[in-house]
C-alpha cells in the first residue's frame, strides 16, 4: 500500500506544479488555491507513504516521479522542447526510480 500511497504522492506533485505554472507566479486564485490544495495532499501522501518505507527511497521516488510527470505535463501542454540528450537522461531517471523499486527489500 506504501507504494502506491508514494505514486499518488508523486502524481500530485505534478498537479501542484502544474497548478503553480498556471497561477501565473501565484497571482490567479483558482490556480494559486489548486497549487496549495495539491502541495497538501501530495504531502499527506508522501507523509504516509514514509511510515513503512524508509525515507531514503521513498523522497526520490517522490521527487522523480515529479519530475518526470511534471517534464511530461510540460511537453504535452505547454509545448516545452527537449534536446534529444535530456531525453535519455530522462529515460536514465526512469530506470533509476524503477532500478530502486524493484531492489528495495520491504
Amino acid at each position: 500500500m506504501a507504494w502506491i500511497e508514494l505514486m499518488i504522492a508523486g502524481m500530485f506533485e505534478v498537479v501542484w506544479a502544474t497548478a503553480m505554472k498556471l497561477s501565473k507566479g501565484l497571482t490567479k486564485i483558482d490556480y494559486t488555491v489548486a497549487t496549495i490544495i495539491g502541495m497538501i495532499i501530495s504531502f499527506l501522501f508522501l507523509a504516509q507513504a514514509t511510515k513503512s518505507l524508509p525515507l531514503s527511497l521513498a523522497y526520490p521516488i517522490w521527487t522523480g516521479v515529479g519530475a518526470v510527470g511534471s517534464i511530461i505535463v510540460g511537453v504535452l501542454f505547454f509545448g516545452d522542447k527537449i534536446p534529444l540528450i535530456t531525453w535519455g537522461f530522462i529515460i536514465l531517471l526512469l530506470i533509476g526510480i524503477v532500478g530502486i523499486k524493484l531492489t528495495v527489500s520491504e
